[in-house]
């Protein structure tokens, strides 16, 4: 799938040239190099690795409120981008929007500027395009100050209604809370989900005449997110290892002969099964309860003889029984020559997602302290 990224504040624009270098170092296309970072600030990030100068816009740099930053104040970025949109869309121009399957906007939603401009920039892109307009949003910690929670309550209220789907990414599960070093946990964070980003969406150029009756396109992605709401994904990965490990483990759970084909065809259905369960199993990139998804796809990549076609369908078969839902999409990203097979897991239009709840709770208490506060000091 082609997808033009879109990063909005500091950390969106970090996390965008994460996947990108994650992309650029391996065989798998994304964005081909047709990415934007947004920030507002009156100094630009010189951090980037691999966004070039010409790729990123600095808004708000002649805003008279405006510092390093809008310092969390989301109404102050949503005014700063709705001025400076113009700006914006001549960089978005240069991007050939007709020749990719949709936009990804990557936005921390924590932020001032990722929940406040993000908003506004995905309704705009809504009314420039006619493609699909994904959002990859990260959730602040628990332990973040309660105004972060509030700026994401507020940036889901106005993102998920506008956007085609938001995949979220709970900063919460992932960060060590004891970690020493914090900027280096925030990487580690970022590396992590562009992993699973890039082993979604990415795809290896291939010849058309070895694409095979599974293998996935983008057409199944755009139908698995259709249903909008939030997207959670859950991802494993194995080497693949003849001398034992997770091989040598699914043989022992297979009774028989382990000799004769029929058991090498339990063998392979059994280590793509097993791979799946650990995907749906894993750390999800957003905790939620599996049955309340909608729709559900697994992909998976490896050697194409890796991939068994039993495997498919008993991956499937157990998706739809955990999951609940018949509405289970399966297939594969063949990868000649790799050492490893992986499975991603993307469940759509998940409903019940208690770290969402409990970061609205938390909100709405804010907002009511500032309520009294407000009170007590006009009286």
């Amino acid at each position: 799938m082609k997808l033009a990224l879109v990063g909005v504040g500091g950390g969106g624009s970090r996390l965008v040239d994460t996947i990108r270098g994650l992309e650029a170092s391996g065989d798998r296309q994304l964005c081909y190099g047709h990415l934007l970072t947004i920030d507002i600030s009156r100094t630009v990030d010189d951090d980037f690795e691999h966004v070039s100068p010409d790729q990123h816009v600095t808004i708000g740099d002649t805003h008279r409120e405006v510092d390093e930053g809008v310092d969390g104040a989301q109404e102050l970025a949503v005014e700063v981008v709705r001025a400076d949109f113009p700006e914006i869309q001549r960089s978005l121009d240069s991007i050939p929007m007709r020749k990719l399957d949709g936009v990804l906007v990557v936005a921390c939603l924590g932020g001032g500027t990722g929940s406040g401009a993000g908003a506004v920039l995905v309704e705009r892109l809504q009314e420039l395009y006619d493609k699909p307009v994904y959002v990859l949003g990260v959730l602040p910690a628990a332990k973040a100050p309660d105004r972060a929670a509030l700026n994401a309550a507020r940036s889901l209220r106005s993102i998920v209604p506008a956007a085609d789907s938001v995949i979220l990414f709970d900063n919460d599960r992932w960060l060590d809370p004891d970690a020493a070093d914090v900027d280096e946990e925030y990487e580690r964070a970022n590396r992590e989900l562009a992993g699973r980003i890039v082993s979604l969406f990415a795809r290896e150029e291939s010849d058309p005449d070895s694409i095979g009756a599974n293998t996935m396109d983008s057409s199944d992605i755009i139908r698995t997110l259709s249903p909008g709401g939030v997207t959670s994904v859950g991802y494993a990965e194995t080497d693949l290892d003849d001398g034992g490990g997770f091989l040598s483990w699914v043989l022992s759970l297979l009774p028989g002969d382990r000799g004769d084909e029929e058991s090498d065809d339990r063998t392979d259905a059994g280590k793509i099964q097993g791979l799946v369960r650990q995907a749906l199993n894993s750390r999800l990139t957003l905790p939620c309860e599996v049955s309340s998804a909608e729709r559900v796809l697994v992909v998976l990549s490896g050697p194409p003889e890796e991939l068994s076609r039993r495997g498919f369908e008993s991956a499937r078969q157990w998706l739809e029984e955990e999951t609940e839902t018949v509405e289970v999409l399966a297939g594969d990203d063949p990868r000649t020559g790799s050492s490893t097979v992986s499975a991603v897991v993307l469940l759509s239009n998940v409903t019940e997602v208690p770290r969402i709840d409990a970061m609205q709770r938390q909100a709405v208490e804010y907002e009511r302290s500032r309520t009294v506060q407000a009170a007590d000091e006009s009286d």
